[in-house]
């Protein structure tokens, strides 16, 4: 509540908070401090910029080294940076701090300090470990970004790492894509601040919550969408006479138990106002966590479909009744005019 309307600086921070309120009343423009980060090698081949590690090594290279004897670990370098004292005294809540391990968090880490971990090494934890994965992103604001090796910008699904509650799920935004719909859809949720409140179980430190394993946190809801019909769709790019093949696809996003997809069927040449009139059904176990998308697509031929619209939101944003439901470019921008009508109903 006392951070509304604030604006939160996540960066690197030289010393501590007491050494930046001394320095309030000093002139230090265009000073800087060192800052080190041990650079001992991780598990993960993830790195926190653009360009991957090269890592690959010559056959002959990997052979010398089997027959070569062990030589003595080297020590981790210590690597420094150096960051301007006048951008190092903004940060108050949200320091970067390397992340070392579970572990090493809870004995050591700071509530004020956050942690970046990349996406093959947070897949990792998921699975193996979520439950010590829930209870640190209780504690911390974490923060999850690409792979290195995603040279087209690419993006991940960010609902796995939602799911185990990780408040910066970083993400390519240049790339449009279901994944950025998720982004988007999720964010609609409380004015589209850029602030959601994670479920109780999600902030609860001794939580028995797992995204495999949802136990007593399951409020199970039955959903029932009648999608009745379309008005005034976008026509196919492929059409010589601007028309469609329209269908559409409901899909749950979720814990793994609510995944789920549905297609309706296809009307043929009519974009203008196609009926469907059928229903469809899902039974969600965590709606606190689920979204769902309404995707528009014309049936091309039987092996491809061209997307023409979409429209996508958490489940618990979901109001009963009939409903119009607008439709969204791939580029993010609202389609005037088009959208769908459905009567949502759910217990």
């Amino acid at each position: 509540q006392a951070l509304k309307f604030k604006v939160l600086i996540k960066n690197k921070k030289v010393g501590t908070l007491e050494q930046s309120l001394l320095r309030m009343d000093d002139d230090y423009r265009g000073e800087a401090g060192e800052v080190s980060d041990s650079d001992a090698p991780s598990d993960s081949e993830d790195t926190d910029d653009t360009f991957p590690i090269q890592r690959s090594r010559s056959p002959s290279k990997r052979k010398a080294d089997r027959r070569s004897s062990p030589l003595p670990q080297k020590k981790a370098k210590v690597k420094k940076s150096k960051i301007a004292l006048a951008l190092s005294d903004l940060v108050v809540y949200t320091k970067s701090q390397k992340f070392v391990s579970f572990e090493y968090s809870l004995q050591h880490q700071a509530v004020f300090e956050n942690n970046s971990i990349g996406e093959s090494q947070a897949r990792k934890f998921v699975r193996l470990s979520a439950r010590e994965f829930i209870s640190h992103t209780a504690r911390f604001i974490t923060r999850i970004y690409p792979k290195g090796s995603r040279m087209t910008s690419s993006n991940y699904n960010p609902q796995e790492f939602w799911n185990v509650g990780c408040q910066m799920v970083a993400l390519n935004f240049q790339t449009p894509g279901t994944q950025m719909e998720l982004q988007d859809g999720k964010f609609l949720d409380n004015g589209g601040c850029g602030y959601v409140l994670k479920p109780e179980f999600l902030r609860d430190r001794n939580t028995t919550f797992t995204p495999r394993n949802v136990g007593g946190h399951s409020k199970p809801m039955s959903l029932s969408i009648r999608l009745i019909s379309g008005h005034q769709l976008p026509p196919s790019s492929m059409s010589k006479t601007n028309k469609a093949d329209p269908k559409v696809q409901i899909e749950i996003y979720g814990v793994p138990e609510d995944q789920a997809r549905k297609k309706s069927s296809v009307i043929k040449s009519n974009a203008l106002c196609p009926k469907w009139n059928e229903t469809f059904s899902f039974h969600i176990q965590v709606p606190e966590l689920a979204m769902i998308r309404f995707c528009v697509e014309d049936e091309v031929s039987l092996a491809s479909n061209e997307f023409l619209g979409q429209y996508t939101l958490p489940v618990t944003s979901l109001n009963t009744g009939y409903r119009n439901i607008p439709l969204i470019s791939k580029d993010g921008i609202k389609l005037e005019s088009a959208s769908l009508f459905a009567h949502v109903w759910y217990y």
